[in-house]
Formats: structure tokens, sequence, C-alpha cells
């Protein structure tokens, strides 16, 4: 009968943890990684973004999966636009109408992460 009941614990035990490492929010490495093709263009260097900078946030854009994905997403955009000098507002919100990607908040430096929804 104990060897039941352990077995059960666990087994809830494994799908608790599954459920929440299924719901773990996009690292900013990865974020940083899809977005950096974008730095010429939010610093007013390139005229448009490059495709590889389009392709990059697009494939970003299909690995959201939850509110806590944009969030975490947001922040690390505002965390990484921090790291270049230079990048400019004007530029940064026009990305994804130029991408032809909808985000689901604004791109911008001034963007309150935390009420996105």
């Amino acid at each position: 009968m104990k060897s039941i009941f352990f077995s059960m614990v666990l087994v809830l035990s494994l799908l608790y943890c599954f459920a929440h490492l299924s719901n773990a929010a996009i690292p900013c490495g990865t974020v940083d990684m899809k977005a950096a093709a974008c730095i010429s263009f939010a610093t007013g260097k390139d005229a448009k973004p490059s495709a590889a900078c389009c392709s990059g946030l697009q494939q970003l854009a299909q690995t959201v999966k939850s509110v806590n994905d944009k969030k975490a997403i947001c922040r690390c955009l505002k965390a990484g636009v921090k790291n270049f000098a230079g990048v400019q507002e004007k530029f940064l919100t026009q990305i994804p109408n130029a991408c032809k990607i909808k985000v689901g908040f604004p791109v911008s430096m001034n963007t309150n992460c935390e009420t996105i929804h």
C-alpha cells in the first residue's frame, strides 16, 4: 500500500514539474540571439531591418506560448537595448511593422512589461 502511495506522489510531482517547465519563460539569451541582427536598424545605420532581423523576430514570436513569455521577451529586449549605445526609439518602434510581425505589446524603451496581457 505504501509503495502505491509513494508511486502516486512521485507521478504527481513529476507532472507538476513538467507543467512548470513547459510554462517557463523564454530566456534572455534566446531573445538576444534572435534580436541581435536588428541593432543596425535600431541605431539608424540601416535603412530597413535586415532579413535576419525579421526572421529572428518571427522565430521569437512563434515561441510565445503565454503572457509570461511576452513579459519575459519584453524585459529581455528592454535590458538588451541598454547594452547598445545609439539605439533610437523612433527606429525601435518601427521594427514590428517593418517586419510585418505582431508582437502583442508596444516595442519601446518605455514599455511597462508588467502590464502586458
